[in-house]
């Protein structure tokens, strides 16, 4: 593994830090103002189309697919470190180059496994930038940690799929822009085989049937950046057989190679995120004095931020590590490396962001700074895609099977 980026990821890295620098910072204060005058929180701020469309007049737009066909047509290893830079700015960077959760994921499942009139009528808007989507996986009835567990049904009849289910925490269901659900369901509730029962089949929006009941909020934030969380009911919801992607019984592998790569970008940016609250610490330290010197001065400040920074060094050459194995072996080759990030990142972060927030008093829980908003994100990602501690059950035991 060589330590050195190649050209071609230096050349993006120049190219979307300037494009931070000079438009997307200067616009967070503007995205505020804005969405403050919105009809509907849930609408999108002007500032954010005029950003999506200067990151795609730029080429920094689908950075990762590694399908060249789809997206930019980079490796894991190359995207790295421009979703850490897009993490920085976590409520528009991610959105305004098209890399944004839960689109990216769902662009990745109908590159890879829907048919070719599914890609024409949902993944080409979606690459476009036209549409947002959601993937209904989670129920609020049942530990969705084991996703064996969910209830939502989808019954064959004739030439449809009846879908009935409740549904909650769905990131971007509250964004009008959301036109289409990829719902996981069990086709087959009695089969023998647990990891075969389900199956995911496309849902729009405006199918009757489908309500999206409410608005999830997230230690009391709507992340309305995010498209919201919403709980959605499927009341005997029907769409056309045509609507399943892939094979029925095929939809836990496919929640599986959807939740790999997702793993690996929340990483990514969140070792951005740690580094902004980094940069916040040190400004903050320099500026303040408490007791008769800087807050530069004080002992404890200085063992934060070294603290911290050695913390992201490990992180980032640990996630790095595991992008270039899940290019050169596969995801399953990179599994423990994968829960190893996602157990390891999260966790680390939110202990970085905490002691920003410490660092900053009232202010770092306050709206003046992105801080309380920062820790927010970072530790909803211990709960999300798989909680800790499945992710250790799963890593311990592989290390122990060593041993028998």
């Amino acid at each position: 593994m060589d330590f050195a980026y190649d050209a071609r990821t230096e050349e993006l890295r120049a190219r979307l830090l300037a494009f931070m620098d000079e438009y997307v910072h200067p616009a967070e204060q503007t995205a505020h103002e804005q969405r403050a005058r919105l009809t509907s929180p849930w609408d999108t701020p002007q500032v954010v189309e005029d950003l999506k469309a200067e990151a795609r007049r730029q080429g920094l737009w689908n950075l990762f697919l590694p399908d060249a066909e789809y997206g930019a047509g980079l490796t894991n290893l190359q995207y790295a470190p421009l979703a850490e830079i897009t993490g920085r700015s976590p409520q528009l960077a991610p959105t305004a180059t098209n890399c944004a959760a839960p689109d990216t994921g769902n662009m990745e499942v109908l590159a890879q496994f829907a048919d070719e009139a599914q890609r024409k009528q949902w993944l080409e808007p979606l690459l476009a930038g036209e549409m947002r989507s959601a993937f209904a996986m989670t129920e609020p009835e049942v530990a969705s940690s084991d996703a064996t567990n969910i209830t939502t049904r989808i019954e064959r009849e004739g030439d449809e799929y009846v879908v009935t289910g409740r549904k909650w925490y769905i990131s971007g269901a509250m964004n009008p822009d959301c036109k289409i659900f990829i719902v996981m369901g069990k086709t087959d509730p009695d089969g023998a085989d647990i990891r075969r029962q389900q199956s995911m089949v496309l849902v729009p929006r405006d199918t009757p049937g489908v309500t999206v009941h409410r608005a999830m909020q997230v230690f009391g934030y709507e992340d309305h950046y995010h498209g919201g969380h919403a709980e959605v009911v499927f009341d005997r919801a029907r769409v056309p057989v045509s609507n399943l992607i892939g094979e029925e019984g095929g939809g836990f592998a496919i929640a599986q190679a959807r939740l790999g790569p997702g793993r690996i970008h929340h990483c990514m940016r969140l070792i951005g995120m740690a580094e902004r609250a980094i940069e916040l610490m040190c400004r903050r330290a320099v500026s303040r004095e408490a007791f008769g010197k800087a807050l530069a001065q004080q002992g404890v400040v200085h063992n934060w931020i070294a603290d911290a920074r050695v913390t992201v060094e490990q992180l980032r050459l640990l996630v790095l590590k595991t992008a270039w194995l899940m290019d050169t072996v596969g995801n399953r080759g990179a599994h423990t490396e994968i829960q190893a990030i996602k157990i390891a990142t999260p966790r680390a972060v939110v202990d970085i962001i905490d002691r920003a927030i410490q660092l900053h008093g009232a202010g770092g829980v306050s709206q003046d700074f992105p801080l309380a908003e920062l820790y927010a994100g970072a530790r909803t990602l211990m709960i999300a895609d798989g909680p800790d501690e499945v992710h250790q059950r799963s890593l311990a035991r592989r290390e122990i099977k060593k041993y028998l």
